[in-house]
């Protein structure tokens, strides 16, 4: 039986909008897709803001019933105590947060994650019924050395080893060349990728987890390449950083099935 797995559509922030525009950004967002019907049950849609956004953002989706489901961009793999700047996934579980984004390429560049520490912050985040968005991916660098799909993958064999069969996931494939470049990988280059990573996560975590965990695209996605990125059998949905900002773009790449069909 062939698992149907929900695309989602996730709009990473990054370190952009405060509180105040968080909330009229939301608003706009959820106006737009009513707008245009969505239908959320086909295409999830979740936005990743910043911190200090997370309470204004859950008390709007809370109050308004919206649809939209959101997430934090890290949590701490420590539970609580003397960890000053850190947030804990207990505190973004009491906040509603669905999801969290663990591993992410900007971590790893500028803060120094290791797969290690990636691996226990997926833990934690599972530990407090928080989906992990577990980001992998390759440098240009690491691509000329060791080809197409050697070093996501052995990230990400790392990193399932701090989580069980029963864990909820979410991965997304981030070549690094690609983010912030607008040149994106190709369909065929992210679909090599991206069967690979679902068969390490068989190997992990075993063949139902792999036929369940979607699988994200991140990289230069906009409006007039995700319909392509979708058409294909491993790509369940994309992380989009800098057309998340943009709201008729990312409006637009919600609905990729309507704008170009698949």
């Amino acid at each position: 039986m062939v698992t149907q797995r929900t695309p989602l559509i996730a709009g990473n922030w990054k370190m952009n909008l405060d509180h105040l525009q968080a909330i009229a950004f939301v608003q706009k967002l959820s106006w737009s897709l009513t707008d245009v019907a969505h239908d959320f049950e086909q295409v999830e849609v979740a936005v990743f803001p910043p911190f200090t956004d997370l309470r204004s953002v859950q008390t709007l989706i809370s109050g308004d019933k919206l649809e939209l489901r959101f997430g934090a961009q890290d949590l701490s793999q420590h539970e609580s105590g003397a960890y000053t700047g850190e947030v804990s996934g207990a505190f973004l579980s009491s906040l509603g947060s669905h999801y969290a984004i663990v591993g992410h390429s900007e971590r790893r560049q500028y803060h120094g994650e290791t797969d290690a520490e990636i691996g226990a912050k997926a833990a934690a985040a599972v530990k407090n019924n928080i989906v992990p968005v577990i980001c992998v991916g390759e440098t240009a660098e690491d691509l000329a050395e060791h080809g197409p799909s050697a070093v996501p993958a052995g990230q990400l064999r790392e990193i399932l080893t701090s989580l069980t069969p029963e864990a909820e996931i979410v991965v997304a494939y981030e070549p690094v060349w690609a983010i912030g470049s607008g040149q994106a990988a190709t369909p065929e280059q992210a679909e090599e990728v991206c069967g690979v990573l679902r068969e390490v996560i068989a190997e992990g975590l075993g063949d139902d987890a792999a036929a369940a965990t979607r699988i994200l695209y991140g990289g230069s996605v906009k409006s007039d390449n995700i319909a392509s990125f979708m058409r294909e059998t491993n790509i369940d949905g994309a992380l989009v950083g800098g057309a998340s900002l943009q709201l008729e773009e990312f409006v637009r790449i919600v609905q990729f099935k309507k704008h170009v069909g698949v």
